[in-house]
């Protein structure tokens, strides 16, 4: 780590200051002119060239807006706020500890006595900067906050040269990166002319409940012809914006929680009280996979230790195309012994497991007790026992915030329990939500949890949540419904450490209609990610290959559903897509033939030979990202140290042959080992010294290829 300053910690009376500050993979520099605003100057890799951006470009450190103290102007851009301009330089300290380094920047305003601790941190030897502001009253009169950065950047090149990218992640159809010109929206408007800077901006922004519905609150700048890439994204587990814009003729970013205009966020702060920003998160690189790959290794870093990180369990799961939310003891015991022979050491019940009535469930949760009408005789516990005895770890489906109108927990929790807006409880489609800052509604969740994992013994939950409230709640001393949301967000997050704290062996899995809550704040704490409900196998490819921008490959959960009714080439495609994520196996394995489960047991057999280089692999895209449509898609892991590099390759349509470029690879002396399908009429794979290759002559067809240079 490296710190220069020219004042250890208090700013002295000269009004020019400097600050640096970073690490070998990372250099930062802090500076002050004339008005005493401290700008963050640079930020770039060893090496990078300084930005060609006018000198004036660099932004004010934080920007907030405050009931009283707005813009100093109207437009779209999260730039040029009246207390943006007044926070004053006030000192810095460093922190080194654990692998990390930190820089805390207090910058003050005098004249309302706000204080902006802004608190920096990288991984030492990662071109990564994490960012969030923590606010302080230190004033007499109470400040009512709209919005506030969590990390500002400017002097980035200009809009001509640069491409912004973004990713849609709706329901079913996650992850769907597309690419556009930044010129495209931030328009050239003759700056110089007009002596101001245009008011555009590409703005993204996600609301409600699920934080990544609509889009993943992420995003990444590349360099045309300059091969640089700026890659971030908002840990935030509610609402989020970004935005991008042109500055003396540079680009600035800036990354957001929840805000007034967006999310209906305001936080009231009274003499002596606090807020902090969910942090934003930047990754640099010498283009996007080797920024990804850094993010990749940030994710890992920051999320909470686990040993299903590296072992990588086979989860099968009775729901998707298969059981349906429909388990009974009759259709889970075959179930059962079928996935323990296919080399599942996981077995999850999905939803329906509690469902004891006629009229359906979906309004009746809340309870979490099982169904005797399901499970006759010896109960759930005949189920959980026979995949224990199986060699298996049982889990269970829960969807724990939500709780049906019909069911009894709704009369005898107290009203303040649950989400409100103007006194009157939030009903959405039949449920109520519960809002985890009550001690009552948290009761309620350990009673359950203690009884699911404490006493039945079950060691994985799968976490779902159906539902989203937009714009939140309105508790009893929330002063916007915003702020509430964020609140109880970070309080289901809390919880949920709580519980990992008491059963540190338990696996969850985050799940919210697939991929709607697929945010880094959830990831850190949470082991396995859903990222689809998607049932079309010929549908799920581009989300299983785009899956590694949004969590690491290890925690990744992707759909294997075989089926006995298909043929061989269609379970090896379903089989073969999940063989770089995590692996959730499903189907109706016990109706197939014993060749058809063959064909499953060698995929599984695959995935557990190569799953220890996953657990630490980066991911790389031959093709770049994957679109919707694509015919051909191609994910890449390379091995650090070894280079070894798997890919797989996915054929949907177009021509039998392609050509897959492998740059770090080219020139060298390459062994391509088909490991997925067994089947040698599948398709081909050579090194031609230059890349792979790749032959499939029928559709649908995957192939998983392990690359070993040097033999």
């Amino acid at each position: 780590m490296t710190v220069t300053s020219d004042a250890a910690g208090t700013a002295p009376n000269d009004t020019h200051q400097k600050v640096t500050w970073g690490h070998r993979a990372l250099e930062t520099e802090f500076a002050t002119d004339a008005d005493g605003v401290l700008r963050l100057v640079r930020l770039a890799r060893p090496g990078d060239p300084v930005s060609e951006a006018g000198s004036d470009a660099p932004l004010h450190l934080v920007e907030l807006t405050a009931l009283g103290h707005g813009s100093g102007w109207s437009g779209p851009r999260f730039t040029g706020t009246a207390f943006g301009a007044r926070l004053r330089y006030r000192g810095h300290a460093t922190q080194e500890r654990d692998g990390w380094t930190y820089l805390t920047v207090e910058l003050h305003d005098p004249g309302t006595g706000l204080t902006a601790s802004v608190e920096l941190s990288s991984p030492v030897g990662l071109p990564v900067l994490r960012s969030r502001v923590r606010l302080r009253n230190d004033g007499e009169e109470p400040l009512v906050v709209q919005s506030v950065s969590s990390l500002l950047l400017g002097a980035l090149p200009s809009p001509d040269s640069l491409d912004v990218h973004r990713a849609r992640n709706d329901w079913l159809a996650e992850c769907r990166w597309h690419t556009e010109p930044l010129r495209d929206t931030v328009a050239d408007i003759h700056v110089d002319v007009h002596q101001h800077d245009s008011r555009s901006a590409l703005t993204l922004a996600g609301r409600g409940s699920w934080p990544t519905d609509g889009h993943l609150p992420m995003g990444a700048l590349t360099e045309r012809g300059g091969g640089r890439a700026w890659l971030w994204q908002i840990e935030s587990p509610a609402g989020w914006r970004w935005d991008l814009g042109e500055r003396d003729h540079g680009t600035y970013l800036a990354l957001n929680g929840p805000m007034d205009a967006e999310h209906q966020w305001r936080v009231r702060l009274a003499p002596g009280s606090e807020f902090t920003t969910v942090p934003g998160v930047l990754a640099l690189g010498s283009g996007l996979d080797d920024a990804f790959g850094a993010l990749t290794s940030y994710r890992r870093a920051v999320r909470r230790p686990h040993p299903d990180h590296t072992t990588l369990p086979v989860v099968f799961n009775d729901y998707m195309n298969t059981l349906m939310g429909d388990p009974t003891t009759e259709k889970l015991l075959p179930l059962i012994d079928a996935a323990a022979e296919a080399g599942s050491e996981y077995f999850c019940i999905d939803s329906g497991w509690y469902d004891d009535g006629t009229e359906g469930w979906w309004d009746s949760v809340g309870e979490w007790l099982p169904s005797s009408r399901r499970f006759p005789g010896g109960g759930i516990h005949e189920v959980l026992d026979r995949v224990r005895e199986r060699g298996m770890v049982p889990g269970l489906w829960l969807e724990p915030e939500v709780v049906g109108v019909r069911s009894p927990v709704a009369d005898s929790l107290p009203p303040d329990a649950f989400f409100q807006r103007d006194g009157l409880r939030i009903t959405e489609q039949g449920r109520h939500q519960l809002d985890l800052r009550h001690p009552a509604a948290r009761a309620h969740l350990d009673r359950t949890v203690d009884r699911i994992v404490g006493d039945w013994g079950v060691g994985y939950l799968k976490l779902d949540y159906n539902i989203v409230v937009d714009p939140g709640t309105c508790a009893p001393g929330d002063f916007a419904p915003g702020a509430g949301l964020l609140g109880h967000a970070e309080a289901y997050l809390d919880w949920l450490s709580e519980v990992l704290d008491r059963y540190p062996g338990l696996v969850i899995e985050n799940c919210a209609s697939g991929g709607m809550r697929m945010d880094g704040a959830t990831l850190a704490v949470t082991q396995l990610q859903s990222t689809s409900d998607q049932q079309d196998p010929l549908r799920f490819p581009p989300i299983a290959a785009a899956a590694p921008t949004a969590v690491p490959p290890e925690q990744g959960a992707v759909w294997a559903y075989p089926q006995p009714e298909f043929d061989d080439d269609l379970i090896a495609f379903t089989l073969g897509g999940a063989l770089l994520g995590r692996i959730h196996l499903s189907g109706h394995l016990n109706r197939m033939s014993e060749r058809q489960l063959g064909l499953v047991r060698d995929a599984v057999a695959v995935y557990k030979s190569i799953r220890g280089d996953l657990a630490e692999a980066m991911p790389f895209w031959p093709f770049g990202l994957p679109g919707w449509t694509d015919e051909w898609l191609a994910l890449g892991m390379r091995v650090p140290g070894d280079n070894t590099s798997y890919l797989s390759v996915w054929r949907r349509g177009g021509d039998t042959e392609l050509h897959l470029p492998v740059g770090d690879l080219a020139g060298r002396q390459v062994r391509a080992e088909i490991l997925h399908p067994s089947a040698p009429t599948a398709g081909s794979a050579v090194w031609d010294g230059a890349g792979l290759r790749v032959s499939l002559p029928r559709t649908p067809a995957v192939l998983l290829i392990r690359l070993t240079p040097g033999v």
